[in-house]
């Protein structure tokens, strides 16, 4: 190992060292009773983890190539430390309250970050698996982390049991594209496809990768386990699962079809925007049944990762970037609903029934404004920032040529309102039975509120993430 070698992963490893001595640290100690200090340890590290990739300018290739560090991975990585160092924060008085505060819980929410900061900087299909296991491992226990509980287990064993499938696909599709490229590495696997003519075996390893990878991103008909397993796990294992993960597994689709197969774009275009239709199409309808609101966001996700591919599916610079800007504003939408969720009590038990949410705003106006802003940025309602986010992926569909999968996003948006407006009509509107009570922590309560103002304020300049992503856009697709 070089010193450059080093320096490109030297955060990684530094999570890994401090993952390995906190477990170290609570075994050989009072164990549970660091739980609470952990956590909020841990959300530090990630901050100023963050802030140290956010503020480097360093760009070169790792291990052989194996770990790329460029503008890209550090947007994708900041992302994911930021949303995770959040998640944490807003989990604490959660874990308090149901007994779950448990030392276990940071340390493998540490280790699953580590896995998706190597998942977007590789730069070889091996290395990728390597990082995607780790993320996907450390999510299978922490979904069954509430041990007495049958949905908890059911939804740990799901997860694991399609996990498991979903990797074999991604395998073969790396076995396949190995022995007709003779390499592994993005950069030998996009020199052999440049010339835009994949061999026929190299194409069903491209099929067989975009299918492992759609699992990972819960694009449909890949989208299952989604939500026996939101519903199922500890809501603040359900609150990391929407958000950090999600960017990851985006910036790894975006990675491995532009970095490993840019010279084929016509052939997986095809793919992607295919899951990109079923996505928004079938998130938007299954979701309109749901009862449980935790469900409810599960096919709520299955629909915006199919407006996440619609940008992807352009095969262009502009594409990336709006898909980057979608998931960096998807990412402050969920955190604020689910700061809501994790506070949703009714008789000091939780509750995640929408009709607890009945004429909530005469009990909590506050609480009830904040949300509606949630919701319509959700549904993509002028003038929140859900809106322009929808804009970006619509129009670098149109600049790509795929009017028609605009139209058909567009057709999606509309069904998908119904659902978000629904949950507003319980808030003013509904019949006053069983409705959630108790005051929201300070943590959540804070959450919610920045996330509806982000909303709002950020219509202005985007805080700049056009700019932001843009340029990571351009490091990707040269």
């Amino acid at each position: 190992m070089t010193a450059i070698d080093l320096s490109i992963i030297l955060p990684e490893m530094l999570l890994a060292i401090y993952a390995m001595g906190a477990l170290l640290g609570a075994v050989y100690t009072t164990k549970d009773a660091l739980a609470k200090p952990l956590v909020w340890l841990t959300a530090a590290v990630f901050v100023l983890t963050a802030a140290w990739i956010g503020l480097s300018d360093e760009a070169g290739l790792g291990f052989s190539g194996m770990i790329v560090k460029d503008g890209f991975s550090r947007f994708a990585q900041v992302t994911i430390l930021l949303s995770a160092a959040v998640v944490l924060v807003m989990s604490v008085d959660y874990l308090d309250r149901t007994g779950l505060m448990k030392f276990e819980y940071p340390i493998l929410i540490t280790l699953a970050v580590i896995g998706m900061m190597v998942m977007v900087s590789s730069g070889n299909l091996l290395t990728l698996y390597m990082g995607l296991e780790l993320q996907s491992l450390s999510l299978y226990v922490a979904a069954s982390m509430r041990r007495d509980h049958v949905k908890s287990t059911e939804a740990g064993l799901k997860y694991f049991v399609l996990g498991a499938l979903s990797s074999g696909l991604l395998l073969y599709g790396i076995s396949l594209t190995y022995g007709y490229t003779g390499t592994t590495e993005f950069a030998g696997v996009i020199a052999a496809a440049s010339d835009g003519q994949l061999a026929l075996g190299l194409l069903f390893g491209l099929v067989f990768l975009i299918s492992g990878l759609a699992f990972k991103v819960s694009a449909a008909p890949f989208h299952m386990w989604t939500p026996d397993v939101y519903e199922g796990s500890p809501t603040p294992v359900t609150t990391f699962m929407a958000t950090a993960p999600k960017v990851a597994a985006m910036a790894m689709f975006a990675r491995v079809t532009h970095d490993a197969f840019g010279g084929a774009v016509a052939d997986w275009q095809q793919i992607v925007a295919l899951l990109s239709v079923l996505s928004m199409f079938v998130g938007a309808i299954a979701a309109i049944g749901q009862r449980d609101i935790k469900r409810l966001m599960a096919y709520s996700s299955v629909a915006h990762m199919g407006y996440a591919l619609m940008g992807l599916a352009a095969g262009t610079a502009g594409g990336v970037q709006a898909m980057l800007l979608y998931m960096a504003i998807y990412v402050v939408m969920s955190i604020g609903t689910f700061a809501f969720i994790l506070s949703m009590t009714r008789d000091g038990m939780e509750t995640t029934d929408i009709r607890s949410l009945n004429q909530l705003s005469d009990r909590h106006p506050g609480k009830a404004l904040a949300l509606l802003i949630l919701m319509f940025s959700l549904a993509g309602i002028p003038p929140m920032l859900g809106f322009f986010a929808k804009l970006a992926v619509l129009q670098a569909a149109v600049d790509a040529g795929l009017v028609w999968l605009a139209l058909l996003g567009m057709i999606a948006s509309v069904i998908g309102a119904y659902y978000y407006l629904r949950i507003v009509y319980f808030m003013y509107f509904g019949k006053t039975e069983a409705p959630v009570d108790g005051d929201m922590p300070m943590v959540p309560w804070v959450a919610l509120v920045a996330s509806a103002v982000i909303m709002l304020v950020g219509i202005v300049n985007l805080f700049g993430l056009e700019g932001a992503a843009l340029a990571a856009a351009v490091t990707l697709v040269n």
